[in-house]
């Protein structure tokens, strides 16, 4: 089927730093992305995909599939898509908002500190729903075009944390991430790019982040809109629609954060999440984790726990919680669970784990504090430090610590290899996750087709090994 040309006549009015974007997400051909930041896509897209099969099942994730259904559909394979791991179709932001908010709703998935939230969330659910109108699509462009998405919404996400004053969730920015993979992978030219990305900057969902901190629902980190966003405004520019300038890429006073796009990859120095809970609590947990594996503690070995922490993270989550959405949103309920369990999963922060009796003893035994040195810090770093006293007497000191997972403290591949079947293969079964498994990491070679991917991505679980 062709698709119908909606390009608009005239010139392009652009700053420096559109150009510069303009050229990076259009015009840059796969085989020019130093080969260590498509590996590294390979990893992101992988963890990513991790989450998504464990999310699944979850309550929010059926919520949200259901609705797309029901809110976005559409039947022109141009601008549909099946959603992953469910098979139904929807408008390809529909599929895109589906998964982007099941993956938003179990806290896994990788993030970059200096925007204090997440891209891979939307982006990757997007580069699948575009995927599906590209037959034609190789694994290295498909590698390419998920980095330009982490590249622009890490920048735009930064930009705007400079120069507003409240703290916006991720869907805000990343829908900027979305709709330049969206112009890249639907040949837009750079009149439309433009358009679509000023589209989905004013259209980002610019909710409140601390409101959702303090009171944790489904809403989380906004990434669902912020692809439905993403995606609608690419449509909407292909077609004519005006929108520009986004002013988190074209305000002068923003025009630093742009000007290294393609000479520092963001997309290098995102972290990995050893732990389904928000960032901010991994450097207590990690702390926690360090001294009970040197001084060989037992619960039963710990009488008290003093967490010191920045400011956000002791704004987390408090009590025991009753739901899920709670459970990832929390500081002490997340220390406690580690420490009786020794790893957080999913079967955790859900269901039974939510009314462990054990954990929500060693919950009263853990405090919290805010500590200067530590919030000054953030949002470059998240650190923590830890003193436990135990039953015997002893006071036992981490030290700051860092939060695993990031360029300070990778995890390495193999690490992230074992997390994504850690949450895969529960739900599709061993022999297809590793086939999924097999087929991101093979996206790089020159010949690979994303295609070979896709065959495993859309079917519902049928767990037979």
């Amino acid at each position: 089927m062709a698709v119908p040309s909606y390009r608009r006549e005239g010139p392009v009015v652009s700053s420096d730093t559109f150009t510069r974007l303009a050229d990076f997400v259009l015009r840059r051909p796969a085989p020019v992305f130093p080969q260590p930041v498509l590996e590294q896509a390979r990893y992101l897209l992988l963890d990513t995909l991790g989450i998504a099969v464990a999310a699944g099942p979850m309550e929010a994730g059926r919520i949200a599939r259901d609705a797309a259904v029901l809110l976005y559909g559409s039947s022109d394979p141009q601008y549909s898509a099946r959603m992953l791991f469910d098979g139904r179709r929807a408008s390809n932001a529909g599929a895109a908002y589906a998964v982007a908010t099941q993956i938003d709703n179990l806290d896994g998935h990788d993030g970059y500190s200096p925007t204090k939230g997440h891209i891979g969330v939307a982006i990757m659910p997007a580069l699948a729903a575009l995927a599906e109108a590209r037959p034609d699509l190789t694994g290295p462009e498909a590698l390419a075009s998920l980095v330009v998405g982490y590249e622009v919404a890490g920048r735009a996400g930064i930009a705007l944390h400079a120069t507003v004053s409240d703290y916006h969730t991720s869907g805000a920015w990343n829908a900027l991430g979305v709709a330049a993979v969206a112009a890249r992978l639907r040949r837009l030219d750079e009149t439309q790019l433009r358009e679509a990305l000023g589209i989905a900057e004013y259209h980002g969902p610019r909710s409140q982040m601390m409101r959702e901190i303090a009171t944790p629902t489904m809403l989380h980190d906004g990434s669902g809109l912020g692809a439905l966003v993403g995606l609608s405004a690419a449509v909407l520019a292909e077609r004519g629609f005006t929108g520009a300038p986004a002013i988190t890429v074209e305000a002068p006073e923003v025009a630093a954060h742009w000007k290294d796009l393609g000479v520092f990859w963001q997309s290098l120095h995102q972290y990995v999440k050893p732990y389904p809970i928000c960032r901010w609590a991994h450097a207590a947990i990690d702390a926690v984790r360090g001294l009970c594996l040197a001084h060989n503690l037992a619960p039963s070995d710990i009488s008290h726990v003093q967490v010191n922490s920045f400011h956000y993270a002791a704004t987390l989550f408090d009590g025991m919680p009753d739901t899920t959405s709670k459970a990832q949103y929390s500081l002490r309920f997340a220390v406690a669970t580690f420490i009786i369990h020794e790893r957080i999963g999913l079967e955790h922060i859900s269901g039974a784990g939510l009314a462990d009796a054990a954990v929500a003893d060693m919950l009263t035994r853990i405090a919290v504090s805010e500590t200067e040195r530590h919030s000054a810090r953030f949002p470059a770093g998240r650190w923590a430090d830890v003193v436990i006293t135990t039953t015997d007497g002893r006071v036992l000191a981490s030290g700051d610590v860092h939060a695993r997972g990031g360029p300070e403290a990778p995890m390495t591949k193999q690490d992230v290899e074992a997390k994504y079947m850690e949450f895969a293969a529960p739900v599709l079964g061993s022999k297809r996750a590793a086939g999924i498994r097999d087929a991101v990491l093979g996206l790089n070679d020159r010949d690979s087709r994303f295609s070979d991917l896709s065959a495993l991505l859309y079917d519902p679980p049928k767990i037979s090994s």
